[in-house]
């Protein structure tokens, strides 16, 4: 069985979950991915956010070809939508991911992606998968943060193209080998 199929859909925390995203995720989605905060932080965000995009964002991760899985970072309680942000694994080979994240300027510096990252490479690595990667755009501290927190090493430097910014932005690369460490 590949790794990619033993991850759990839905991840319970201690004050909040990690579960799939939903069509009712798409407002949220469209709310904070509008926010040029979030946009300039990650690579794959454009700004102005198009109308529509939440959607074929939602319809793109749902699908059942899809070449990652991405879980919504849920605050809410019994039902309700508290969506604060999202953790995906992109997939590039059968024992290999790369792990992205953002989350709503509101919930900035309260641990939720720290927490998400924590719970995703716990997953990952239960799943028997042998690796992560990630990025960071070198401004971008708390990213950095997160990812150090978890353990993950810095292996070297890149330039990633932002949509956001219509540019190629300087990052940082990370690893973190699941299996031996």
């Amino acid at each position: 069985m590949d790794p990619a199929e033993r991850l759990q859909d839905r991840i319970e925390l201690k004050t909040f979950v990690l579960r799939p995203l939903t069509r009712a995720d798409a407002g949220l989605l469209g709310l904070y991915a509008s926010d040029r905060r979030v946009a300039e932080m990650v690579s794959s965000i454009p700004h102005p956010y198009p109308p529509g995009a939440a959607d074929a964002y939602l319809n793109r991760v749902t699908s059942d070809d899809r070449q990652e899985q991405v879980w919504g970072i849920d605050a809410g309680k019994d039902g309700e939508n508290g969506l604060v942000g999202v953790v995906s694994l992109k997939h590039r080979d059968a024992d290999k991911a790369e792990i992205g994240y953002w989350v709503a300027p509101a919930v900035w510096g309260t641990g939720y992606a720290s927490q998400s990252v924590a719970a995703v490479v716990e997953q990952a690595r239960a799943a028997g998968l042998r690796a992560l990667t990630a990025n960071a755009f070198q401004e971008n501290e708390a990213s950095i943060k997160v990812l150090m927190r978890n353990g993950f090493k810095y292996i070297g430097e890149s330039e990633v193209y932002s949509l956001a910014r219509n540019s190629r932005v300087a990052a940082f690369d990370y690893r973190l080998d699941l299996q031996n460490d």
